[in-house]
């Protein structure tokens, strides 16, 4: 990179999409993808918005999460055809994702499908940077079972007089997700600390958020109000303070 005429580089980006995803020049719809041993397959129709080709490398990958990280690895359960696909400017293209094994008995299963766009070559003497989008969508499989729900469960400790942590544990069968949440204390109405998120939570997972308050604020009798906004649910519930 000694010419600064010439400066290259990729920018990927990972985007866990809430809603109708639009990025890059693409339409993705939908954007999660709900399947069961009734219904084992699914389309995906991507839309090139752009004036330009675009080609998209799609894999399947297994989704976890150790310690309230998320953890994806290479996976055959989940069929994705076809696994590389070039489309048209203002062309669309549908995507096939089924499933290749049987359905858990009791718990929801949870995939994502990669979306990697392939940039071309840069033309000669390019300046900038030249960015390279990668999209995960959300599969979840519904267990033999039937429909199964998130049992969320909020922890709420003292860290310093400015600072608390938030932790919520999934103890249900199904996943949620958090769009964002708010602490308050006893009768207030303005929140002393909030956090805008979109994190999900799979079975029997759990994740944290270190939250900054004013020293100022205090909380007198030991318990602050979370609202907290879900895909399964608005929840506005006292939560005790613990002891970290």
């Amino acid at each position: 990179m000694n010419n600064r005429n010439q400066i290259h580089c990729f920018v990927l980006a990972t985007l866990v999409l809430p809603g109708f995803a639009a990025a890059a020049g693409w339409n993705i719809d939908p954007v999660r993808i709900e399947l069961s041993n009734a219904e084992q397959a699914a389309a995906l129709t991507i839309t090139n918005d752009s004036d330009q080709p675009t080609s998209i490398q799609i894999r399947a990958l297994d989704w976890t999460q150790v310690n309230g990280k998320d953890v994806y690895t290479p996976t055959r359960e989940l069929l994705v055809l076809p696994p590389v696909v070039t489309i048209a400017p203002k062309a669309k293209h549908v995507i096939r994702v089924a499933l290749r094994r049987a359905p858990d008995g009791t718990r929801e299963l949870a995939y994502r499908v990669s979306l990697q766009e392939m940039p071309p070559p840069p033309s000669p003497g390019l300046v900038g940077v030249q960015v390279a989008l990668r999209i995960g969508l959300p599969v979840f499989i519904q267990p033999l079972s039937g429909p199964v729900v998130p049992n969320a469960t909020w922890k709420i400790s003292r860290l310093a007089p400015d600072k608390l942590k938030v932790e919520v544990r999934n103890q249900g069968q199904a996943h949620i997700q958090i769009s964002d949440f708010a602490l308050y204390v006893a009768g207030g109405e303005q929140p002393i600390t909030d956090e805008a998120v979109s994190s999900y939570v799979l079975p029997g997972q759990g994740r944290s958020w270190l939250m900054k308050t004013s020293p100022a604020v205090r909380i007198a009798d030991g318990r602050v109000r979370l609202k907290a906004y879900t895909d399964a649910d608005i929840v506005d519930t006292e939560v005790a303070l613990d002891k970290p």
